[in-house]
């Protein structure tokens, strides 16, 4: 079932206003109940759960930016 653009809309608003922050606090209490490791470890543990993140929501995140594909196209004063 695909989802309109103003519900991907909406949705990935939610996804970034509630769930990332919320997967950032996971990730951290994560990595802190470990012993930290090396730096260079630490860094590719963060960018590799940053895409684990991310590749779910794919298609929620397409075509977000564009105009809406659904909307009439504006017309403008001079146009007859």
């Amino acid at each position: 079932m695909a989802l309109s653009y103003k519900a991907r809309r909406r949705l990935s608003l939610v996804i970034l206003l509630l769930g990332l922050p919320g997967y950032a606090v996971v990730a951290v209490t994560i990595m802190s109940t470990i012993d930290r490791p090396p730096v260079w470890l630490e860094l590719l543990i963060y960018v590799g759960l940053g895409i684990v993140w991310a590749l779910p929501f794919k298609a929620v995140f397409k075509g977000i930016g564009q105009a809406d594909p659904d909307a009439e196209p504006k017309r403008f004063i001079d146009d007859k």
